[in-house]
């Protein structure tokens, strides 16, 4: 039988390609020898294969079937919602992305272009499936299965020495997201949804009774992930903002990219100020380091603090 990441990839694929659903059958069939002799095993491996794409936020559909199958359960991969479409971008574009990702060696960025039909500059891309493990997830996910609150302790800055609160989390659902799983539920004791960084939590996670909540009927865990990470542990509601002096030479992209509503000052040499979400000071920091000498944090002044000192140790 095939390694696991061997036939999540396989399976990937054959989803992908399929011009029409595919009952579970047809899938064991065309990945021979790849799933477990026993029907029940075999299910039950394929139930998990399932899940563990979808926590990655691959779209797999399914479909209930009539007639002679009727009760029967059919899968593929929507292609349009998978993939990077619609970006119109030239040969020297996706070139220039080409040798961006290269510079900066991000598997992420490797799996974006490839999405794009291009490859990493003097590359030829592997198809491959990266499904880190945390020893929190088989806690979390039982949780989620049987409806326990979990309680845990949780660092309340973004530094690795910064003091824990306890948290009361009902868990709605997990969801792999750059390479980190987050877990995504209703925070008992802030009265609201919030995201948490499952390689973040200090200690043992505890469980509480089965039962214990209901899931929100329209909870979808790919739409509930905060859409910029630096609000991740926080609602907009009570989110840190900081401002950002842009330079001219780079303004134009991060007004695209923020959009016109985040600009709060255009400066005379063609600089921008721009308000953006920073409390979640790792995210914001990676986010301001990566633009290098063009960004200059402006306020709050603890959170320009922050950035200084934190540049002071890196030099020193």
């Amino acid at each position: 039988m095939a390694d696991r990441v061997e036939r999540l990839t396989n399976l990937l694929a054959l989803l992908l390609e399929t011009s029409e659903p595919l009952a579970f059958r047809n899938i064991r069939r065309e990945l021979d020898g790849q799933y477990p002799d026993g029907d029940r095993a075999a299910r039950q491996s394929f139930e998990r294969d399932k899940a563990a794409l979808r926590s990655i936020g691959v779209p797999i559909d399914s479909e209930v079937v009539g007639g002679a199958d009727a009760g029967q359960t059919r899968y593929r991969i929507d292609r349009g919602a998978y993939e990077l479409i619609g970006l119109e971008l030239d040969s020297n574009e996706v070139r220039a992305l080409q040798v961006a990702v290269a510079t900066v060696r991000s598997d992420a960025g490797q799996h974006a272009v490839w999405k794009l039909g291009g490859a990493v500059v003097g590359e030829r891309p592997p198809v491959s499936a990266v499904l880190p493990e945390r020893p929190e997830l088989p806690i979390v996910r039982s949780a989620i299965t049987v409806r326990s609150t979990v309680y845990f302790d949780y660092p309340m800055g973004a530094e690795p020495e910064a003091d824990t609160s306890r948290r009361r989390i009902d868990p709605w659902g997990v969801l792999l997201r750059g390479g980190f799983w987050y877990v995504v539920g209703f925070d008992r004791d802030r009265g609201a949804k919030r995201t948490f960084r499952l390689d973040r939590i200090v200690g043992e996670i505890e469980v509480g009774e089965p039962g214990a909540f209901d899931w929100p009927e329209d909870f979808d865990v790919r739409s509930a992930f905060p859409a910029d990470p630096k609000q991740i542990g926080h609602a907009a509601h009570d989110a840190v903002e900081a401002v950002v002096r842009i330079d001219a030479l780079r303004a134009p992209a991060i007004v695209r990219e923020l959009g016109d509503d985040r600009v709060v000052l255009r400066n005379a040499d063609g600089s921008v100020d721009v308000q953006v979400p920073a409390s979640n000071l790792g995210a914001f920091r990676s986010w301001v380091l990566g633009l290098t000498v063009h960004a200059e944090v402006i306020s709050p002044p603890e959170v320009r603090r922050h950035i200084v000192e934190w540049l002071d140790q890196v030099a020193s």
